[in-house]
């Protein structure tokens, strides 16, 4: 007992919402996780594309991880919402083991069809979109409310970390055998969800949506109170078109071939780059954290990612492309660690679920529309002005945030947000 209490100090220098064992294996939960997804993404779309060299194929497959997010996403919630938190989500890493089970298996029978990893795809949509919700609602659960900053933190690396490791890892061990890469997601899901089994959290508060029968309303509610809750409102929806408009990601492969003339090794760089840079962000806040006005920092680090936009959408040298990115990343991170602390401090525990399930389609609904802008703005306008262009609109859409937003501009400590519990009919306001 003395020697866990003894490393447990330890990781705290990681992040002090390490000290919880509980937060602990949710963390190893949530790294093993996103790490075998992103091994899982690297190895079907090689696999795939060797098939029969079809662009089309890899934009099927893209569409079947996408498209159980909006049908399951409000569902989802109302579920973490409604069960016990710990098994949906460890019912999730299941599922997502028996994905990487079943990639093994179809890859080893060396099949020249495509839609067997289309159903597998599927159902790794199927399982994200399902343990998503509970997974995110889980952490006010865990720590403290002045914890809860670094346990958004120590999220965030699990997500960046694994966005730098999973492809490098998948893309190395895909040289020996895609199955080896498959098989290893697999073992990785295992042991999430073992860690999450191994959880003892304490007894949830009483829900009463539980003991009612599930509705549209009661489903829906989550979206209701995004709605009506101007400093949650104000802050996914600021990502949302950040990330909109500000979309550079998706026009990287011109950049590389056309503009900074880089070929694939150098897009993989510049790939790396934003995740690079939010490690490093989170880092700083781990040993920094924010001690106050959170809301004017918002709006300061999403007016800064918009700049970085227009760095790198002018650049003509590798090295600066790439420090704009990382900077982007870096800044970023500071954004995503306000928000989604800010959700899970102003939303009561009974409705985190959907509440997340929300947020979860509004972020992942941004990356996808912002890469279909910045594909349409570049055939429209070309690809330099309409990079630098997005990054201008996401500098002025920060400016202009204050006015629009004033509940989200004036937060100072994360750790003062409270719940809100405002009339259905009413509007809510920051508590």
């Amino acid at each position: 007992m003395r020697d866990s209490r003894v490393k447990a100090r330890g990781l705290t220098r990681f992040g002090p919402a390490l000290a919880e064992r509980d937060f602990r294996l949710w963390w190893l939960a949530q790294a093993g996780m996103n790490t075998s997804l992103q091994m899982l993404e690297v190895a079907i779309g090689w696999e795939v594309y060797a098939l029969h060299r079809s662009a089309l194929d890899l934009g099927w497959i893209g569409l079947a991880e996408f498209v159980p997010m909006f049908v399951l996403a409000l569902p989802a919630g109302q579920l973490a919402d409604r069960a016990p938190r710990r098994l949906v989500f460890a019912g999730s890493l299941l599922l997502g083991a028996g994905v990487g089970a079943g990639l093994a298996l179809v890859s080893s029978s060396h099949t020249t069809l495509v839609w067997p990893y289309l159903a597998l795809a599927l159902a790794a949509g199927v399982a994200m979109s399902l343990g998503t919700p509970a997974a995110r609602a889980m952490p006010p659960t865990l720590v403290t409310a002045e914890l809860l900053p670094s346990a958004m933190n120590l999220r965030a690396i699990a997500s960046q970390g694994a966005q730098v490791v999973g492809p490098a890892l998948g893309g190395l061990l895909y040289g020996v055998s895609p199955v080896v890469v498959y098989l290893l997601a697999c073992a990785s899901c295992l042991l999430a969800s073992f860690s999450v089994i191994a959880m003892h959290p304490a007894p949830a508060a009483d829900v009463p949506e539980a003991r009612q029968a599930a509705s549209l309303e009661s489903v829906l509610e989550g979206l209701r109170f995004v709605g009506r809750t101007q400093v949650l409102l104000g802050a996914i929806l600021l990502d949302l078109l950040a990330v909109l408009f500000g979309g550079a990601v998706a026009l990287l492969p011109i950049f590389a071939r056309s503009i900074l003339h880089v070929g694939a090794t150098g897009l993989g760089v510049l790939r790396a780059a934003p995740a690079v840079g939010a490690l490093v962000g989170a880092a700083v806040l781990t040993r920094r954290p924010l001690a106050g006005r959170a809301g004017r920092t918002l709006l300061v680090v999403v007016g800064l990612y918009g700049a970085s936009i227009v760095v790198f959408g002018l650049s003509r040298t590798f090295a600066l492309s790439m420090l704009a990115l990382a900077v982007g990343g870096f800044v970023d991170l500071y954004s995503m660690n306000i928000r989604s602390t800010t959700v899970a401090l102003a939303t009561p525990d009974r409705l985190r679920g959907r509440v997340n399930a929300v947020e979860m389609v509004f972020i992942s609904a941004s990356n996808q529309l912002g890469a279909f802008e910045s594909g349409l703005a570049a055939w429209l306008v070309g690809t330099v002005p309409a990079v630098v262009g997005g990054g201008v609109m996401t500098m002025l859409i920060a400016l202009s945030w204050r006015r629009l937003f004033p509940a989200l501009a004036e937060v100072d400590r994360l750790e003062d947000i409270t719940p809100v519990e405002a009339d259905r009919h009413t509007a809510g306001a920051l508590a």
